[in-house]
């Protein structure tokens, strides 16, 4: 600034009132000023005067690289933030870099709340950190911690789909497991709940994997090798999200499988994915803008009103019908 002024010939106190857009200075003034400032490459650094006033004014976004539905809700988180005034900072977890990592590098520039997009970490390590910083949890629920949440209601989505498979005829119906990975273990309890609602108990079967396309490739051997075998396949898969779903489509289609004459297939999550691939995905809508917008709003006003107490939204899925689901090969025409 004392650089921009005396080349402009102004005081350095009439630089900062034209970069703080303040009244002080005329026009003629205004653009001598910003344009000594752009001739010598000085841009105002925002976060300085922000820090100055003991405030960043940056939610930080922890995020894990290769999961399509995170760029989603990141699409999502952007405007918002924008909208209520807020920078956004993101921090990714990738293999060999864990989330208490992709945590403190947020938190280490000053972010004044953390969004964590599906977030693994212990409960107690959660409660912790929300002890330290506003925190908020997306797509999975954490009850009895000092953390805001938003999630879909998973027993609801869930059951839409297993009421569209066995509308469609389908008895043999197996689940891909999510292992520990956001809403996992509510997908697994509803779609157990709902094969004993329908009458399924004995065709109940839970396939351990997580939420890559990695679990539903080998997901889909298994189940060739077992049809080798001489153990039929089933005739609908309900995938833990819609990576595992993808990598499944992947494993069946070049084994020569058609989807959905052979076997129907339905993901989780609606990402953008989903709707990209030859045969659009039948899957269960989150609405990504929706839980974004909720998130921010929640660490905004957690921020505003210190005193506000940790909230929660459930948010409804909603059943979206594409080119992987139909009736039985077996079903009657």
């Amino acid at each position: 600034m004392a650089d921009v002024a005396e080349k402009a010939g102004v005081s350095r106190a009439l630089v900062s009132i034209v970069f703080r857009n303040q009244p002080g200075a005329s026009e003629e003034t205004r653009q001598r000023v910003l344009r000594v400032a752009d001739e010598i490459g000085y841009r105002p650094d925002s976060a300085a005067r922000l820090l100055a006033r003991g405030r960043s004014r940056t939610l930080g976004v922890m995020f894990t690289v290769h999961q399509t539905f995170h760029a989603d809700l990141v699409e999502g988180i952007y405007p918002e933030a924008e909208r209520l005034g807020y920078e956004v900072l993101l921090s990714a977890t990738a293999e060999g870099r864990g989330e208490a990592k992709a945590v403190e590098a947020l938190l280490g520039h000053r972010c004044e709340a953390v969004i964590l997009l599906g977030p693994d970490a212990d409960p107690a390590d959660l409660d912790a950190l929300g002890q330290r910083t506003v925190t908020v949890s997306v797509g999975r629920r954490v009850p009895h911690v000092r953390v805001d949440s938003v999630h879909t209601a998973e027993g609801k989505g869930i059951r839409q789909a297993m009421d569209h498979l066995v509308e469609l005829g389908h008895r043999r119906i197996v689940h891909i497991d999510g292992g520990r990975g956001p809403g996992s273990a509510e997908r697994r309890r509803a779609y157990r709940a709902a094969m004993r609602r329908h009458g399924l108990e004995p065709e109940l079967r839970v396939i351990p994997g997580d939420h890559t396309e990695r679990s539903g490739i080998e997901a889909g051997r298994l189940l060739l090798e077992e049809q080798a075998s001489g153990r039929p396949l089933p005739t609908a898969v309900l995938a833990g999200n819609d990576r595992c779903a993808m990598g499944l489509l992947m494993s069946l289609v070049r084994a020569g499988v058609e989807v959905p004459q052979d076997l129907s297939v339905v993901g989780y999550d609606d990402s953008h994915l989903s709707h990209l691939m030859p045969i659009g995905l039948t899957t269960v809508r989150q609405d990504a803008v929706l839980m974004a917008e909720h998130a921010v709003r929640f660490a905004v006003e957690r921020l505003e009103t210190p005193e506000r107490e940790p909230r929660e939204a459930v948010l409804d899925p909603k059943l979206v019908v594409r080119g992987t689901s139909g009736p039985p090969p077996e079903a009657p025409v």
